[in-house]
């Protein structure tokens, strides 16, 4: 019998569950007592506390746990792309393979979001060099736009920080990128594969004596891709140039980037069939072929263009002015192969297109420095966009292999919107030293946004075009947070923080939010219903633990509750139908754990988080056919509650390293299947969780012992997936109108569609510095 216990809140279970368990595991770890009473590394590594470039503050002052890594480690880790490293090696984040190219990638950190999918709950605001990267329409996160070669340093900051602008729910990115001065020289990097596939990366600094300096890095990625009809290509250029000389730095910035991106999504990976016996699963295309596509093409063409200027002026030793400006240009042109809303033997497939032109403006001013005991900032932000998107439908048929092709006819128009939106952010931030060893920082930011939209939509019953009142909404949230962060004098430092951010509706949602007519996504919008504004509260403890020179540990436990979220309501298991709706409240809870050693030649890192996603209100979910009913508690979909991260590098001599990381999660809810059933109204329960896994990853470097640590040759390998195992991280209740075969049959039957995990791959390259 489960006896309930009153006297402890939630949060001082979640303390109970997974904090005392992580400090146990800390305190075991190897070599821990042996060398607990050498001094701890006298090492000062400063976080931005704001997305704009500029003075920063010790992160064992601020009260979140951070993380941040350089080139260097990314260089170390040797993971295929930016995604593929935090998802190795940051603590909270988590990457699943929805899309199913290495590129698009849904990455999620504390179960909060950024991710390339349109349509997505997102949750994280990421930025470049201080420019917001999240697309105005849908906030989406186009990672194969990342100029990742040009990178300097990544850095992840937790919670509902107000500092960093509208969309940070659940966290920021913030990623910097090289000058001529931190990467002298030329580097350069090419490898090839499995798959087919083939990169290229290649960077040149200069810097004078008299101020100048310059920099240029590209990438070129080639690829036919894993699974059937998968291939991908893209390629990106970051080019800068700057003066520095006296109290006024600046630096001018130009990116371009293109990629022609296919992923084919999710595969059936078995159906179900109700008998007198229950419910059996069947086998179905994934168990046959483990490279087989679901339908085809599903392919996405991105166009970048950015221009920025980044200015730095120096006003006394203590005070400085940083600025920003930019302009960006965003392309986005997607081919769909589906099935047909109302399929008939002539035209059982549809052929959908879209067309998305952005293009985005902004300034920011950030005023910095240091006042006796006080470190503090204060700024302005402002950020206009406007959109254009068009979606096209045509009917089509199936072919052999489930490609679509375009039937005779033509084109019809699905959907036209036009949107615009503007934001404005006042803020301001300090940080104090109360006591000599005890640090409070508060930040206050007040957002401003207004988004409008003109759409134009076809009736579905007449076929007439119907161009609507233009729609105007304004937003308003004052956001504060406060922490504190105090040293003790055995040298752990105890933190603690409360915050509060927003997130407005984006076209898309506006343009999709009312049920009696649903859109397609990533096409139609057809009505546009005010929706809320997102409201998120974190609260965070934690400890930073530096045990001795070679052992540090980082413990932080969090929660963070978000009023009116906005969900993406499937009506349709088929053809992506549906609708943005508010949800009363989510919550996201749990704990961080980071252990960081050295012994002898062998550095290693351990990496455990505990989750807890779930919504906290009575309702209903629609995902395709169902309505899900969900209650307080209720695991929200495609979230492992359990992950570990485990690396380590061995130098066994001055030239040879060898490595390895491995990866472990538990089990995941499935999206249809939230709350147990296959059908509505059926008392019969089938837990269709995806089972959990671990994947093994190995790698290997050489370089001449003879040459400088930063200079010469450097030839590597790597073996992803070592065990070649067969996993698998979303998962969907949905139907099929394929039999197991892959062969046309019409009849929708029940299946759980998968995102299958990448087989055991090779890959070899160089590096080469000078």
């Amino acid at each position: 019998m489960h006896l309930r216990q009153p006297r402890l809140s939630p949060l001082a279970r979640l303390f109970q569950r997974a904090v005392l368990p992580a400090l146990a595991l800390a305190a075991a770890a190897p070599g821990v007592r042996a060398q607990a009473l050498e001094a701890p590394a006298a090492t000062v590594e400063v976080i931005g506390t704001s997305p704009l470039p500029g003075q920063g503050v010790d992160r064992n002052l601020l009260p979140y746990a951070t993380q941040s890594v350089r080139r260097e480690r990314l260089d170390e880790a040797q993971a295929d792309n930016l995604l593929d490293f935090m998802n190795r090696h940051l603590p909270g984040v988590q990457v699943n393979d929805v899309q199913g190219s290495p590129f698009q990638g849904d990455l999620t950190y504390r179960g909060f979001r950024a991710s390339p999918l349109l349509g997505a709950a997102q949750g994280l605001s990421v930025y470049l060099d201080g420019v917001r990267i999240n697309e105005p329409f849908g906030d989406v996160v186009n990672w194969d736009l990342v100029p990742e070669f040009a990178l300097n340093s990544v850095t992840l900051v937790p919670g509902a920080n107000p500092a960093f602008g509208l969309n940070s729910l659940g966290g920021a990115l913030s990623l910097t990128t090289h000058t001529g001065r931190t990467a002298p020289g030329w580097r350069a990097e090419v490898s090839a594969g499995s798959f087919n596939r083939k990169r290229l990366d290649l960077s040149h600094g200069t810097s004078s004596e008299d101020g100048w300096h310059s920099f240029v890095a590209g990438t070129l990625f080639d690829e036919n891709g894993w699974r059937d009809h998968s291939e991908g290509r893209l390629g990106n250029l970051l080019a800068k140039v700057g003066h520095g000389a006296g109290p006024t730095e600046w630096d001018l910035s130009l990116q371009l980037g293109r990629s022609r991106l296919v992923g084919n999504g999710l595969v059936p990976a078995y159906t179900l069939e109700e008998g007198d016996g229950g419910v059996s699963r069947v086998p179905d295309l994934y168990a046959g072929r483990r490279e087989a596509v679901y339908t085809h093409p599903d392919r996405s063409t991105n166009r970048l263009a950015q221009l920025g200027l980044n200015v730095r002026h120096q006003i006394d030793d203590r005070t400085e002015l940083a600025a920003l400006a930019y302009v960006r240009h965003s392309r986005r042109d997607t081919v769909n192969g589906d099935q047909a809303d109302e399929p008939e033997d002539e035209a059982n497939a549809s052929f959908n297109t879209t067309q998305t032109r952005q293009r985005g403006v902004g300034a920011a001013l950030n005023l910095s420095g240091t006042r006796g005991a006080h470190q503090w900032q204060v700024g302005a932000t402002v950020d206009a966009s406007r959109t254009r998107f068009r979606e096209t439908e045509q009917e089509a048929l199936f072919t052999a292999d489930r490609g679509v092709t375009p039937g005779d006819e033509e084109a019809e128009l699905g959907a036209r919107v036009t949107g615009r939106s503007i934001a404005f952010g006042l803020y301001g931030t300090d940080t104090w030293r109360v006591a000599p060893r005890t640090h409070v920082t508060g930040t206050l930011r007040y957002n401003h946004a207004r988004v409008s939209n003109q759409l134009t939509s076809v009736d579905d019953d007449t076929g007439e075009v119907r161009e609507r009142p233009n729609e105007k909404f304004r937003y308003n949230s004052l956001n504060p947070a406060l922490g504190i962060a105090h040293r003790l004098e055995a040298g752990p430092t105890l933190f603690a923080n409360l915050a509060r951010n927003n997130r407005v509706p984006t076209v898309i949602e506006l343009g999709c939010a009312d049920p009696q007519e649903p859109c397609r996504l990533p096409a139609g919008l057809q009505a546009d219903p005010y929706l809320k504004q997102v409201i998120s509260r974190t609260a965070e403890v934690g400890v930073r633990w530096p045990l001795s020179r070679s052992l540090q540990l980082g413990v932080a436990a969090y929660r963070t509750v978000n009023r009116d979220d906005i969900l993406f309501r499937s009506v349709s298991a088929t053809s992506q139908q549906g609708y943005f709706q508010n949800f009363p409240r989510t919550r996201n809870q749990g704990v961080d754990l980071d252990l960081q050693g050295r012994m002898g030649a062998v550095s290693w890192t351990v990496g455990y988080s505990f989750l807890q996603a779930t919504y906290e209100a009575t309702g209903l979910l629609r995902q395709g056919e169902r309505n899900i009913e969900v209650t307080p508690g209720t695991r929200i979909a495609g979230l492992p509650r359990h992950s570990l991260k485990l690396s380590a590098d061995w130098r066994f001599s001055p030239g040879w390293s060898l490595g390895g990381d491995l990866q472990a999660v538990s089990r995941r809810v499935t999206a249809g299947n939230e709350d147990g059933r296959i059908e509505d109204g059926e008392d019969e329960r089938a837990d269709l969780s995806l089972p959990g896994h671990a994947v093994l990853n190995l790698r290997a470097s050489w370089r001449p012992q003879a040459l400088p640590q930063q200079q010469g040759w450097e030839l590597f390998a790597k073996v992803n997936n070592v065990f070649d195992r067969r996993y698998e991280n979303f998962a969907a209740l949905a139907s099929t109108v394929f039999d197991a075969a892959g062969n046309y049959s019409g009849e929708e039957r029940d299946a759980v569609f998968v995102a299958p995990g990448a087989p055991r791959s090779v890959f070899i390259g160089a590096r080469y510095r000078f």
